[in-house]
């Protein structure tokens, strides 16, 4: 499939939702817009197309996804950065590119449709392929090498903690185990192994039964949480006076560390018999979604991909500062 091919095909999660909420802050010319995890440019190409005065800077750690959005978007180039790099690197991109603030950051998190549509990238657990799941293909370690090193422990760790999966140590002992015979290369041997792992009655509920072992793998594999809380402090400590971000995730885990991340933005950290917020303790956050908004029914059936999304959002109230 061509990269044409691919931008047709791609359908951009609540993509009408997510460009509401950001569309107050990019009104005015010259206002800065971050793709965090630009993909396949999707939602980027409708925040150019419908704020002309807009520039974008679009990050993604995955070099053919870079390749992909800069030909859908050619068509907006004088006003498009596309830089190679985690989003938690975003300090590092904003100064380089001598970015003081920005009016509006977006972040995609998880797996791009892109990726989970090329078999030999490892990401599904539906296909047989090679156990790779790196999200950069030049990063050093992959998923074959966890599963070949790591200890029955450490896989244990990752499998209950990013994957929350019940039968974790089972999983991993079995792994352990089937690694001395043969190391693990390609998926379809290790959705097998955990198909086998869980019992039957567990079975019935909660869609494939390598789901979650998939899902734990792919995050130990790219850093994705620890990244992630990296990466909003910095990324609210980048917006300017008014400027808001939307995060959208697709799992617990991830939601978990933005609700809580949005939510301390929103407490003043002095005592509450205080009769007066001092300046400069105020709250620097004001919430612009009411808990986490999900996709309709509707967007659903015509993307099942956007089944699990949960999108939350804020707006900067206090003029930027170092984020405690």
């Amino acid at each position: 499939m061509d990269g044409a091919e691919r931008s047709e095909r791609h359908i951009p999660v609540m993509l009408d939702r997510v460009v509401a909420l950001l569309a107050p802050a990019l009104q005015h010319p010259g206002a800065v817009l971050v793709d965090a995890t630009l993909g396949l440019g999707g939602h980027s190409e409708a925040f150019l197309r419908q704020f002309p005065d807009a520039r974008l800077i679009g990050l993604d750690r995955d070099p053919d996804a870079l390749r992909l959005a800069g030909e859908r978007l050619e068509p907006y180039a004088g006003r498009t950065t596309f830089v190679h790099a985690v989003y938690d690197e975003l300090p590092r991109v904003l100064a380089e590119l001598g970015v003081p603030a920005i009016d509006g950051i977006l972040f995609d998190l998880g797996v791009s449709s892109m990726q989970l549509d090329e078999a030999a990238r490892g990401f599904a657990y539906a296909q047989d392929a090679p156990l790779d799941m790196r999200m950069d293909s030049s990063a050093p370690t992959t998923a074959a090498d966890i599963l070949n090193t790591y200890s029955a422990a450490d896989l244990a760790r990752i499998l209950f903690q990013y994957g929350e999966e019940k039968f974790s140590r089972r999983i991993a002992d079995r792994i352990v185990k089937a690694r001395e015979v043969e190391p693990f290369t390609n998926s379809a041997r290790l959705s097998e192994l955990v198909r086998d792992a869980i019992p039957q009655a567990a079975r019935r509920t909660g869609g494939h039964p390598a789901k979650r072992t998939f899902q734990a793998l792919r995050i130990e594999v790219n850093g994705e949480l620890d990244v992630l809380r990296r990466a909003l402090p910095a990324a609210i400590d980048a917006l300017a006076l008014h400027g808001r971000i939307v995060v959208m995730s697709y799992h617990s885990l991830e939601d978990r560390i933005t609700k809580q991340t949005l939510a301390a933005g929103t407490r003043t950290d002095v005592p509450d018999d205080l009769p007066v917020i001092p300046a400069g303790h105020e709250p620097y956050l004001k919430l612009i979604t009411r808990g986490a908004e999900r996709p309709t029914e509707e967007e659903v059936v015509a993307n099942p991909r956007a089944a699990s999304a949960r999108v939350r959002a804020a707006e900067r109230v206090r003029e930027r500062g170092l984020v405690a």
